[in-house]
C-alpha cells in the first residue's frame, strides 16, 4: 500500500471505454502508472456500472487513484433492444460533454488541473480536448498491433480495394499481410461504414499518429514487421504487455481461490490434454453451435474445463446432465492459471486479444470461433501468420468440425508443431518483461510522459 504521505503534484485523467472489456487492461495499466508515480494523482472516468466492478480493494489501497463516474447517455425509461450499437451510439453522442463535467469534478476535488489525458483509443475526441488544454495525450489501444494498422490505414485499403466489402483480395500492400484477405478486416474498415462504431473508428485511426504516445497491450516481439511500421505512423508506439505477465501494483491480489476445484482437477490430467473454452463476456455462440460442441466434447470423449454463462443443461443432448460429463462446467474460471497448467492441450476461443496474449504466455493452442471486430483479424494472425492455432472449419461450429479441430490439436502432428511454435513466442514474451526488456523501457518512457509537468 502506498502511505498516503506522499503529496500529490500532478493529475492525470484517465478515461475508459465502458463496453466490452475495454476498460480492464486500461485499469490495470492506471494501477501500473501510479505505483511508479505515487505523487501523481490518476483521476478513473468511465459509467458508474464499470467503476464498481473495477474498484475493489487492491485499488482503493492506492491513494493516487480514484474513480469518477461519467453518465452512461441513455435516455430515461430506456430499454435495451438487445443490440449493443444503440448503447455504444447514445454514450459516444454525450461523452465529450459528461467527460468534461467528471473532469472538472476530478479537478476541483484533487486541486490539481489535469497535465496529461490516457483515454481508450477509440476516443479521438480526447485529442481535441489534450489540444485545447494543451497537455499531452496518450492514447491506449486495447487490441492487437494488426488490427491497430489496419484502423489507421483505412484510407489506403479503401484506396486499394474500394468499400463493399467481403471479398477474396490479398492484403499485400501492408507491410506483413500477404496471407490476409479483405474478408479479415474488422466491420466498418470495409463494408458498413455509417454506423456510430465504424465512424468512431475511421476518425480513431485519423487521429492517433497525432498523439503524445500510442500504447498497446502487447510486445514488440510478437510481430516486429507490423509493430515496426506502426513505429513509424506514431509519434512514439509503446508496447507495454502482455499485462498478464506484469503485476498491477507491488501488492497484487494473492491468487484467486480456486473455489471451484478446476486447478486441482487439473492436477490430475494428463499433460496437454484437456480442452478450455471460454467465448469471453460479450457474445456466446447460439445455442445449436453450443449443443454441437458439447456432442463433440462427448463423442470425442475429451476432458475439459468450459466457463459456461447460463444452463449447460439445456444444450445437452437427451439423457446427459453435467455430472456425467468428463470436464467441469464453471460459470468463471481462472483463465490465466487455466491456460499455465500443463495439463491444458488447447484454447476454445472468440479470438478476443487479452485472451490470445494469455493463451501465448501460457503456450497453449487455440480453436478460434471469432464473432465480430478485430476477432476474424485476430484469428487469421493465429493461424496463417504464426501457425498456433486453427480455426473452426467452414467458420461455424458444427460437430463433426469441432471434433476434427479438437483431434487435430490434442491428438496430431500438427498440434505439437502449433506447441513448438508458441515455445518460442512464450520465451519472446517472457524476455519482453524482463527488467531490461522492450516492455519495461516502453513503460518507463510512458511514466516519464504522465509525470512531465
Amino acid at each position: 500500500m502506498v502511505g498516503n504521505s506522499i503529496p500529490l503534484t500532478h493529475h492525470v485523467s484517465v478515461l475508459a471505454f465502458p463496453f466490452g472489456s475495454h476498460a480492464g487492461p486500461l485499469h490495470s495499466l492506471v494501477l501500473r502508472l501510479a505505483t511508479a508515480a505515487p505523487q501523481v494523482a490518476f483521476s478513473f472516468l468511465t459509467t458508474s456500472k464499470v467503476n464498481a466492478a473495477l474498484f475493489f480493494k487492491s485499488s482503493l489501497s492506492l491513494h493516487n487513484v480514484k474513480a469518477y463516474n461519467v453518465h452512461d447517455g441513455l435516455p430515461e425509461n430506456f430499454v435495451s433492444s438487445g443490440n449493443p450499437e444503440m448503447a455504444v451510439g447514445f454514450f459516444l453522442k454525450a461523452a465529450h460533454t459528461n467527460f468534461m463535467g467528471s473532469l472538472r469534478d476530478a479537478e476541483a476535488e484533487t486541486g490539481l488541473r489535469v497535465g496529461c489525458l490516457v483515454s481508450d483509443a477509440f476516443f479521438w475526441f480526447v485529442g481535441d480536448m489534450a489540444e485545447e488544454m494543451k497537455v499531452p495525450w496518450v492514447p491506449v489501444w486495447t487490441g492487437g498491433p494488426r488490427s491497430l494498422l489496419v484502423h489507421v490505414e483505412t484510407d489506403l485499403i479503401r484506396q486499394r480495394l474500394g468499400t463493399s466489402g467481403g471479398g477474396k483480395q490479398t492484403l499485400d500492400f501492408l507491410p506483413g499481410f500477404s496471407r490476409f484477405q479483405m474478408e479479415d478486416l474488422p466491420e466498418g474498415i470495409v463494408g458498413k461504414l455509417e454506423s456510430p462504431l465504424a465512424t468512431l473508428l475511421y476518425k480513431m485511426g485519423q487521429k492517433l499518429p497525432k498523439a503524445t504516445a500510442v500504447a498497446i497491450n502487447s510486445f514488440e516481439e510478437v510481430d516486429p514487421e507490423v509493430v515496426n511500421v506502426l513505429k513509424s505512423r506514431f509519434q512514439k508506439f509503446l508496447n507495454v504487455g502482455p499485462f498478464s505477465l506484469i503485476p498491477s501494483s507491488p501488492s497484487p491480489r494473492p491468487l484467486l481461490n480456486d473455489e471451484s476445484g478446476c486447478l486441482e482437477w487439473l492436477d490430475t490430467q494428463k499433460p496437454a490434454s484437456v480442452a478450455y473454452i471460454s467465448f469471453g463476456s460479450v457474445v456466446t455462440p447460439p445455442p445449436h453451435e453450443l449443443a454441437a460442441f458439447a456432442e463433440a466434447l462427448i463423442e470425442g470423449g475429451f476432458p475439459f474445463i468450459w466457463s459456461f454463462r447460463g444452463n449447460i443443461e439445456e444444450i445437452l443432448p437427451k439423457g446427459y446432465d453435467k455430472m456425467s460429463l468428463n470436464g467441469k462446467i464453471l460459470s468463471w474460471a481462472p483463465q490465466v492459471q487455466v491456460l499455465g497448467h500443463s495439463s491444458t492441450g488447447v484454447f476454445v476461443t472468440h479470438c478476443g486479444w487479452n485472451s490470445i496474449l494469455e493463451s501465448i504466455v501460457g503456450g497453449v493452442p487455440m480453436i478460434c470461433r471469432p464473432f465480430f471486430g478485430d476477432q476474424n483479424l485476430n484469428m487469421r494472425t493465429i493461424e496463417a501468420a504464426w501457425g498456433i492455432g486453427v480455426e473452426v472449419e467452414g467458420g461455424l461450429i458444427t460437430k463433426a468440425a469441432a471434433i476434427k479441430a479438437l483431434e487435430l490439436v490434442l491428438k496430431q502432428k500438427e498440434g505439437e508443431e502449433m506447441r513448438e511454435k508458441l515455445k518460442i513466442l512464450q520465451n519472446l514474451a517472457q524476455q519482453a518483461v524482463e527488467w531490461n526488456g522492450s516492455s519495461p523501457r516502453a513503460f518507463n518512457s510512458l511514466v516519464e510522459i504522465v509525470t512531465t509537468k
